[in-house]
């Protein structure tokens, strides 16, 4: 892991992984907690979820959004793919010395209209301002608190030929965030896809049985979160190449700069495992929302063994597909 804290350990790979079992998860305890987006706390009369998350992405404003809608949005997904219903935020900001008025206020709008959206309450909040370049403009921290809804850490019972689904395309985020820094040198007709999914995931917990886990594939993108429920529960899983669905812009521009789009961060999608009865009926709920009408089957569980991730290419062979190692896209989040 290293002596000194690196980009990479905030890029959701292989040292972030080790970061948060070596340091987070050994100190602060919580082991089966630490493998879901938010926890489950008994709360006396009640069961809440909660889930904390800081945001630093940058630039601040991006082609489909700006970090404060990314904050509320990423929060209250981390509540929803756990399985429970967002109902509170808190929210801290570290301001730098100099930092526009005007885009505070941007940024602010754009944190309450996605609350709005998501049916969500900002109750509380905190300031801090720093001196003029002790930070980049504007971070900012948030906890989310959920009624609890569901416990997939309950009910897991993985089976061969559960299917796997992402709700749309993927690695739109990471694209439009590189492109908004003007690393490319090109404008490439991208936005981000965040987005709140509490909405639509709570529609399918209330009219299927057969979803198994949840994860929203964020830093490190669909592969990485993949691996993670390989790895956490032992499963092996098969997704195929030709069914991954990516926009013909991402492709294009992962071509030419080199990036792979299972690795590149999305913010407004989901993958769930589940029964292979009921996928049909899941898909069908899905495609009812705009976030998630591009919903599709990219694979399966093979097995309940050896914990491990497999791409089938379009000519049948196979590779294993590990954490994203290293540095792709810092600050995305």
């Amino acid at each position: 892991m290293g002596k000194i804290i690196s980009l990479a350990h905030g890029d959701g790979g292989e040292l972030s992984h080790r970061l948060i079992k070596d340091v987070f998860v050994k100190i602060f305890g919580n082991n089966e907690e630490s493998l879901f987006d938010a926890s489950v706390v008994d709360i006396p009369g009640s069961l809440a979820a909660v889930t904390t998350d800081s945001f630093v992405i940058k630039p601040i404003f991006f082609p489909g959004g700006s970090i404060g809608k990314l904050a509320v949005a990423g929060t209250v997904n981390d509540l929803a793919v756990s399985g429970a219903i967002p109902l509170y935020i808190t929210c801290g900001f570290v301001i730098e010395e100099g930092f526009p008025i005007s885009d505070l206020k941007k940024i602010a709008e754009d944190m309450a209209e996605e609350a709005c959206k998501a049916g969500v309450k900002i109750v509380a909040g905190d300031t801090k301002v720093v001196e003029r370049g002790s930070a980049d403009g504007v971070y900012i921290n948030t906890t989310g608190i959920g009624a609890y809804s569901r416990s997939f850490g309950n009910r897991l019972s993985f089976k061969e030929g559960d299917a796997v689904i992402v709700t749309g395309t993927i690695g739109d985020h990471g694209i439009a965030v590189l492109a908004a820094r003007g690393d490319l040198g090109i404008n490439v007709p991208v936005k981000s896809d965040c987005a709140s999914l509490n909405k639509m995931l709570d529609k399918v917990y209330q009219n299927s049985e057969g979803v198994q886990i949840v994860r929203d594939p964020t830093r490190g993108g669909v592969a990485t979160a993949l691996v993670e429920l390989a790895e956490d529960f032992s499963l092996d899983i098969l997704i195929k190449e030709e069914l991954l669905p990516v926009k013909d812009q991402v492709h294009g521009m992962c071509d030419l700069i080199g990036y792979d789009p299972l690795y590149l961060a999305n913010e407004g999608k989901a993958i769930l495992i589940v029964s292979a009865d009921e996928k049909e009926n899941i898909l069908e709920i899905l495609t009812c929302f705009p976030e998630g009408k591009d919903s599709v089957v990219i694979g399966e569980v093979t097995g309940t063994e050896k914990g491990r991730l497999l791409l089938e290419t379009p000519l049948g062979s196979k590779r294993l597909l590990s954490r994203l190692a290293g540095t792709m896209l810092p600050r995305i989040c």
